[in-house]
């Protein structure tokens, strides 16, 4: 089975959508900010599909874009005026920054009740204590994905290749809170293809076009592929699609997988950032 990721986030922006008519006839309709600094095609490109969801699901949106010499300090200042804004509800800087400049501490300033993107250091932390209020949204939508497709992660075994703060880490934590044995594997692992074989549930961030091939995949695994490659005129992932669907019970696509899931979850946690907000006023 090919899993839609297309078809599952048209699903979650429904559940969505419904959640901010809610909040919009209290008189608050949750907004959300980019950043951008710099003018990367692709961070605009990524921006530009974020919007186009707030657009769909009733969600304020506004982008920031400041110049390519912008200061970490101008950065953080553009932060803590829209953590200052009861009209802004979550907050999203658009990574990576020219000259990949470090954005832990912009990171950092933002309001964890606005984080959306579920990095700031106070929310990891809550998320390895077993509270996921605001986590990474793609480790999120593949979490939401396998309750969907009714796969129970208790008791199974999960691999996931590629150990990033983005996907791997957080998603390690989320599975282990739903009592998966986890197994993390990255570059310095050796022999890989022992380790994804045993995999119930596997999920491929590590950036390789191609890495998984059929002979690595357990007959009956769900995969989810993360990656993002340009190969030639191309956008594959690092999962050899149509090799593992072979032996695979279900894999996401590239693209039209991950993708999908990621955006909507964004949607859903700006909307769960401005009731959480709303909760913290009426105390």
């Amino acid at each position: 089975m090919i899993i839609d990721g297309k078809a599952l986030a048209s699903k979650m922006e429904a559940e969505t959508k419904a959640r901010v008519e809610k909040l919009a006839a209290e008189g608050r309709r949750p907004g959300l900010a980019t950043i951008i600094v710099g003018e990367n095609p692709a961070s605009q490109m990524y921006v530009r599909i974020k919007h186009s969801a707030c657009d769909r699901v009733g969600i304020r949106s506004e982008n920031v874009n400041l110049p390519e010499d912008a200061s970490l300090d101008d950065v953080i200042e553009t932060i803590r005026e829209l953590n200052e804004r009861d009209d802004v509800n979550g907050i999203l800087l658009q990574l990576p920054l020219p000259g990949n400049s470090d954005p832990s501490s912009a990171m950092a300033a933002i309001d964890p009740l606005k984080d959306v993107d579920g990095f700031h250091p106070m929310n990891m932390g809550s998320l390895l204590a077993g509270d996921e209020r605001l986590v990474p949204c793609t480790p999120k939508g593949i979490i939401w994905a396998l309750e969907q497709l009714g796969v129970d992660l208790e008791g199974k075994e999960a691999v996931i290749v590629g150990h990033s703060n983005v996907v791997g880490k957080p998603l390690a934590a989320m599975m282990l809170n739903r009592n998966a044995t986890v197994q993390v594997c990255h570059v310095f692992t050796k022999d890989l293809a022992s380790h994804t074989r045993e995999a119930d549930v596997l999920v491929v961030a590590a950036g390789v076009p191609g890495l998984i091939k059929r002979d690595m995949v357990k007959k009956g695994a769900y995969i989810f592929d993360v990656g993002i490659n340009r190969v030639g005129d191309k956008t594959v992932g690092d999962v050899e699609f149509d090799e593992a669907l072979l032996v695979a019970a279900a894999v996401t696509p590239v693209p039209g997988g991950v993708g999908p899931l990621t955006v909507s979850m964004l949607m859903s946690q700006t909307v769960t950032a401005a009731e959480m907000q709303m909760k913290t006023k009426k105390r």
